[in-house]
């Protein structure tokens, strides 16, 4: 139903517990002392950003009538083991039939980049990779966010695969000792918005579908530039 995918499409923009880690990282480099502040600050910026997402989507499907809400409430009793274990079993199975597949190819294809360069020779240096080139053909879309570095953008990609990871990207790389402060705030709010980890967009495929996967990838993506890029021009005026 409509609602159920709009509920769905809203996910994205809370910050799950992965994201804590490029939060504290980043507030506690160029904030200190306000870290806190910062952290709580981005939690309850994603949720307004939620919340005006679901107005602007109700707006503009006005026209159309809400869907019906029926709940057919069930006999409560408690629930016997055989039970819940042929429950976890059955969930369990559909995610690792379903989404694991996706986690295991991305997961792949960013080691393959990230190990290898465009002759297919194995890499001491991430920057000669082919992850490394290709952040470096993407970069220029960065540079109104002031961060056109093509390491930055690497740690965006293997973002994609696992949050935390663009951490570790950063400190391997040593992104953190070329970012200025308002570079910081619109690196926050990029990983903020930007599109969840392969295993969120393989949950939206498995209940939505490939179409609604790659909108949702296109249009978080597309809502943390324009929000980063306001966000880093109003940090310069600071």
């Amino acid at each position: 139903s409509r609602d159920r995918r709009m509920t769905i499409l809203l996910v994205p923009f809370m910050s799950c517990s992965a994201k804590i880690a490029v939060y504290a990282f980043l507030a506690n480099a160029f904030f200190p002392g306000k870290a806190a502040l910062v952290m709580l600050s981005l939690y309850l910026f994603g949720i307004v950003a939620g919340i005006l997402y679901a107005l602007a989507a109700k707006f503009l499907n006005r026209s159309r009538e809400a869907d019906p809400f029926v709940m057919e409430l069930p006999v409560y009793r408690l629930p016997i083991a055989r039970n819940v274990g042929h429950l976890l079993w059955d969930k369990t199975k559909d995610f690792v039939q379903k989404a694991f597949t996706v986690i295991f190819v991305a997961t792949i294809i960013i080691w393959f980049l990230q190990t290898f360069d465009s002759g297919f020779k194995m890499v001491e240096n991430s920057e000669q990779s082919m992850l490394s080139a290709i952040a470096g053909w993407i970069a220029p879309v960065f540079r109104p966010l002031g961060l056109d570095d093509w390491r930055v953008v690497t740690s965006f990609i293997s973002g994609f695969l696992t949050k935390e990871s663009v951490v570790s990207t950063m400190e391997m790389l040593g992104v953190a000792q070329t970012l200025t402060v308002p570079m910081a705030v619109s690196m926050l709010v990029f990983c903020l918005l930007y599109t969840p980890c392969v295993a969120a967009i393989a949950a939206v495929r498995r209940e939505l579908g490939t179409k609604w996967a790659l909108i949702t990838i296109v249009f978080q993506c597309s809502v943390a530039w324009v929000v980063a890029f306001l966000a880093y021009r109003i940090a310069l005026m600071i």
